[in-house]
């Protein structure tokens, strides 16, 4: 062991969480409508697997891009040898003008401003190395995606500090919460370097109000600290209230060229929005030059393949399908959120009002044996392992209460979603009666109890005359 680096004998990746310890468990039993009926459903993983037939049908009518050629002729050597790691011009600009029509071509985005990244987790990373360093904070609001523990902290040693947020208010951002945290990481004797967001929300599939935004933006302003705002779901915004990007907050509020205007920065992929998770596809957006520069040089620790970027170029670019898959799409996931919503209101269980990403943030605090951690992790387990249905607890996404989870609708067929909420309807049922008839016999012990301290009584009444 000695001859092992610290970082590769430690335990703080944060793989031992429920959040992933539930992935371990659906891999050891995968469900399959076929080969493996009574298998675990798989619906702990954010994929967008509901518009898969839009990609491959633009695929079969435009199989140049998918075979390396530009009007006819291979483009194969070219894509094959050595690229700048600044990436591939003609994507960039596709990416840009991609990101700006989800968000109703409100704002627009620089191509020079732009660093593409393998993915929204490298993205992330990245983004810790420029702009913090060891024992250096980052307020986060919760409950958060349980991936950033491994994303932000694992290899950069930056700290996080949860801002917490709480069901009274919908689990909006309030100023007090805000300052609580940020005068925590100072008893704490950490500097705090900035605030990262998931907008929208990432478990909570909320879009964060304007309101949420000005603070936000009047709070980092005044410490003179950087804002993340990581918007991967933003083309996953389904009904109102409609998704405002940072960006534009801070154009509405004539803030360019000024001091904030280069301390917030955004991650994007495609891994949502596309469903392109295994293209790897990230990407970091910031005004700040010196940002988009360090992380460039970075970024070719993990770089995205020219012909990934070919292929997307092309696609991007398409603007008549561009514009279909975006609407296509919300439709799709609004339809599918709405029969989980449907199938969990059968099963007595309620959930947060949601408009946008590929879950819901789940009420299951009816469920608890005790309003306690332990009673969450409890129900988790046999959710698991009795109901075969990996969810994740809201412990792993630091939600301060228990009994809440997240549970994703949109990686799996409609015929497997129907039959999760069955199961799970009928663990619900089981559940119930279980409890009504425990407490029917303790109500009945409690009778007898009384019944026989009351004879003891009259004995004792009648001995003593």
């Amino acid at each position: 062991m000695g001859l092992l680096s610290r970082k590769a004998t430690c335990n703080s990746h944060g793989q031992d969480s429920s959040y992933f310890l539930g992935w371990q468990e659906y891999e050891k039993n995968p469900y399959h409508p076929l080969h493996n009926p009574k298998g675990i459903i798989q619906m702990g993983l954010a994929e967008n697997q509901l518009s898969f037939d839009l990609l491959e049908s633009w695929l079969a009518k435009n199989p140049d891009a998918v075979g390396c050629k530009r009007d006819g002729q291979s483009i194969f050597r070219e894509l094959a040898l050595f690229q700048d790691y600044h990436g591939l011009p003609a994507f960039k600009k596709a990416l840009v003008d991609f990101m700006a029509e989800i968000r109703g071509n409100k704002v627009t985005f620089d191509p020079s401003h732009i660093v593409l990244t393998a993915g929204a987790t490298s993205a992330n990373e990245t983004l810790m190395f420029c702009l913090a360093e060891q024992r250096d904070a980052f307020l986060l609001p919760t409950p958060y995606y349980p991936g950033f523990d491994r994303d932000l902290k694992w290899r950069t040693g930056v700290e996080i500090v949860p801002i917490h947020c709480t069901s009274s208010n919908h689990f909006q951002i309030t100023a007090s919460a805000i300052e609580e945290a940020y005068q925590h990481a100072q008893k704490q004797n950490l500097r705090v370097k900035g605030i990262l967001i998931t907008n929208p929300s990432n478990p909570l599939g909320t879009t964060m109000t304007r309101a949420e935004l000005d603070l936000l933006i009047d709070f980092v302003t005044d410490k003179e600290i950087h804002l993340i705002s990581d918007e991967i779901y933003s083309g996953t915004v389904f009904s109102s209230p409609d998704f405002v990007s940072i960006m534009e907050v801070l154009k509405d509020r004539n803030l360019e060229k000024t001091e904030v205007w280069d301390r917030v920065h955004i991650v994007y992929s495609l891994s949502k929005d596309l469903g392109l998770p295994g293209f790897r596809v990230g990407a970091i957006y910031s005004n700040d030059p010196t940002v988009v520069a360090a992380a460039t040089k970075m970024s070719s620790f993990g770089l995205i393949s020219s012909q990934t970027q070919y292929l997307l170029s092309v696609m991007l670019s398409d603007k008549k399908f561009r514009k279909y898959y975006i609407a296509k799409n919300k439709k799709r996931l609004q339809k599918r959120q709405r029969k989980l919503v449907s199938g969990l209101e059968k099963a007595g269980i309620g959930c947060l009002e949601s408009n946008a990403g590929l879950f819901c943030w789940v009420d299951m605090r009816h469920l608890l044996s005790s309003s306690t951690f332990e009673a969450e992790m409890e129900l988790w387990e046999r959710i698991v392992h009795d109901v075969k249905l990996n969810i994740s607890p809201g412990s792993s996404c630091h939600c301060s209460e228990p009994g809440w989870f997240r549970v994703c609708f949109a990686n799996m067929s409609e015929d497997t979603l129907k039959l999760a909420m069955k199961r799970l309807k009928s663990f619900v049922n089981s559940t119930t009666s279980s409890y009504n008839k425990s407490h029917q016999e303790s109500k009945h012990i409690e009778k007898w109890i009384l019944r026989l301290s009351f004879q003891s009584f009259h004995e004792r009444e009648q001995d003593e005359r």
